[in-house]
């Protein structure tokens, strides 16, 4: 690690300790994510059973001498990780385990996401980016940013760049082409099983001359039935997918998406005309979706700010998962202010409980 007169980048890195983690880590230490002029150092947050196997990891870091790479901070306290940080990337939380429902997981997540936006309201810089990957993403990202209010709901998003990257993925392996050349893919809605892969709407592949041809003129006949179903339930499904292949979670891509979101979102913006998707606040209604929840849109990302396109003609087809998925989501964040104001409700009884019956609890 080396002295740097340039202010360092502060990221905090929740479930540093993870496979996750693991894998994003030497994409942020090394410059591949900020540049690699920029200093950075590293907050890594993790819970205490998990503390030992940081530490390691942290030896490490060091030992790949990335020269960027100016400290990096082990703690179990949130308070610590997130002081003054300007990118915050929360991957700890509580794994589906089999046998949970959706809604247990959403009642296992809520309080750590709770807490964590409690956290960051207090002592993150107050221009700080904060990435969610920890599932159920979007509405993990709403319960966080509900709490925040000291940082603007823009500053907040979830991942499904993932989702996006394996859509492009499918695409390119139908066609016979390079995954780069396949632009404006669009996930919509959720990152889970109603999210909507679209790649007919606004996708294009590129050409050198600069030229764009629709997906939509080169996927027909069988095609079409390929890219309105299977490829849709192939996304929809591919985490799932890569869980029973590998025995493990996808760490390696979710990783990179990650870095290649906080890349784009924050460093390189998108190129004239094209759209990654992204998981935001829709605080405007955005193609007749209600407001209040965090949805998946195509965002266009300039100087560290995302804008979501808007005026896509959306056919029918799409218009009625774009509901399916909204109807999931409105449901999630029922269950989650279900759960905060209950807990809510019992902090305030406490705290005015008599003294006697506090000592009791």
């Amino acid at each position: 690690m080396t002295s740097q007169t340039t202010a360092p980048t502060k990221v905090a890195l929740s479930g540093a300790g993870g496979n996750i983690g693991y894998a994003l880590l030497p994409l942020l230490a090394s410059g591949y994510v900020f540049g690699e002029k920029q200093p950075i150092e590293l907050r890594l947050l993790e819970i205490p059973h998990a503390i030992k196997s940081l530490a390691g990891t942290r030896m490490e870091l060091l030992d790949c001498a990335f020269p960027c790479l100016i400290d990096v901070i082990c703690t179990t306290d949130p308070l610590v990780a997130f002081a003054d940080a300007n990118v915050i990337i929360l991957v700890g939380g509580f794994p589906r385990r089999k046998g949970m429902a959706r809604k247990d997981l959403i009642q296992a997540n809520t309080p750590i996401f709770n807490s964590m936006g409690r956290a960051i309201n207090e002592v993150a810089s107050t221009n700080c980016k904060v990435l969610v990957v920890a599932n159920p993403a979007n509405t993990n990202c709403l319960v966080a940013l509900t709490e925040a209010t000291r940082i603007p709901s823009k500053n907040f998003c979830a991942l499904t760049f993932l989702d996006h990257q394996r859509a492009k993925g499918q695409i390119a392996q139908r066609l016979g082409v390079a995954a780069s050349r396949v632009k404006n893919v669009t996930i919509w809605g959720n990152h889970s099983e109603t999210q909507y892969p679209d790649a007919l709407t606004d996708g294009y592949l590129s050409k050198q001359n600069d030229e764009r041809i629709p997906l939509r003129s080169l996927l027909l006949a069988d095609d079409f039935e390929w890219a309105t179903k299977d490829f849709v339930n192939i996304v929809q499904n591919r985490g799932k997918a890569v869980m029973e292949a590998r025995g493990n979670s996808s760490a390696l891509s979710a990783a990179t998406a990650t870095a290649d979101c906080l890349k784009m979102w924050l460093v390189t913006g998108t190129n004239a005309g094209e759209t990654v998707s992204m998981a935001v606040y829709n605080d405007k209604g955005y193609y007749g979706i209600k407001k209040g929840i965090v949805f998946s849109f195509p965002c266009a990302c300039r100087n560290g700010e995302w804008f979501v396109k808007e005026g896509l003609e959306l056919s029918g087809r799409v218009q009625h998962n774009l509901e399916l998925t909204e109807t999931e989501l409105l449901e999630e964040r029922e269950a989650a202010q279900e759960l905060v104001e209950s807990t809510r409700k019992r902090r305030i009884s406490l705290a005015s409980s008599p003294p006697h019956i506090l000592s009791k609890i």
